[in-house]
C-alpha cells in the first residue's frame, strides 16, 4: 500500500470518503504478547480525535490496576480530546480457569449485556472489548449473536475486540485482523512479568 493507497478499489457504490469513514471491527489475537497493548493505543488516537471511548475489560482481575487504565482515566479527565469510560468485568485472569468461573461466566454476559445497550444507544465512537474472545471461545457468549450485533450497530462505532483464540465465524466478519505471533517472550526462561512491561 504505497502512500496509504488500497491495491483494491471494490466496485461497491461508496465514494472514497465513505469507505474510508466506515465502521470497522478489529480483532488482536494469537499467543503473543501486545493485543491489549494494540487496542489501548488506538484508543489513545481516538482520544486525540475527540471520541469518546469506552473499555470494556472481560474477566480480567477488577483489582488489577494496569498503566493503560490510569493514564486514559487521566486524558480523559484532562477536558482535552475524548472522554474515557472504563469497565471491568471480571474477578480473574484470562487465561487461568479458576474457581470462580461461574461468577465470571455472569459477569462477561452482563459485560455484553452493556455493550449492547451502548451500542444501541451509541455511547462511544471507540470501543475496546479487552480480552472480549475468551468468553466467546469458552461459550460464555455467543459468538453468532456478537457478529449479528456488530453487523447491526448502528452509526459509525468502532469496535476492537482482543484475546486468544479469537472464533473463526468473528475473525470472517472482522474487517482487520492481526494475529499476534510469539517468538520469544522472558517467560520462556523464567523471568516474570514486571512493571513498565507486562503492567
Amino acid at each position: 500500500m504505497p502512500k496509504g493507497q488500497p491495491s483494491v478499489v471494490p466496485d461497491d457504490g461508496l465514494t472514497t470518503r465513505q469507505r474510508r469513514n466506515r465502521p470497522l471491527v478489529v480483532v488482536h489475537t494469537g499467543v503473543g504478547k501486545g493485543k491489549s497493548t494494540a487496542a489501548f493505543g488506538l484508543a489513545l488516537r481516538a482520544w486525540n480525535q475527540g471520541w469518546p471511548v469506552g473499555v470494556f475489560q472481560f474477566v480480567k482481575s477488577a483489582k488489577w490496576k494496569v498503566g493503560e487504565e490510569r493514564a486514559l482515566r487521566v486524558l480523559g479527565d484532562s477536558g482535552e480530546g475524548g472522554s474515557v469510560a472504563w469497565h471491568k468485568m471480571g474477578e480473574g485472569w484470562s487465561w487461568v480457569q479458576r474457581d470462580a468461573q461461574m461468577d465470571n461466566e455472569e459477569k462477561a454476559r452482563e459485560g455484553w449485556e452493556q455493550v449492547k445497550r451502548d451500542l444501541a444507544a451509541e455511547t462511544y465512537k471507540l470501543y475496546v472489548l479487552d480480552e472480549f474472545a475468551y468468553p466467546m471461545h469458552w461459550g460464555w457468549v455467543d459468538t453468532a449473536e456478537v457478529v449479528s450485533v456488530l453487523r447491526e450497530r448502528p452509526g459509525t462505532q468502532h469496535v476492537v475486540i482482543t484475546g486468544r483464540n479469537a472464533p473463526a465465524e468473528l475473525v470472517d466478519f472482522a474487517d482487520l485482523v492481526t494475529d499476534m505471533s510469539k517468538v520469544k517472550h522472558p517467560m520462556d526462561v523464567g523471568q516474570k512479568g514486571q512493571r513498565g512491561i507486562e503492567w
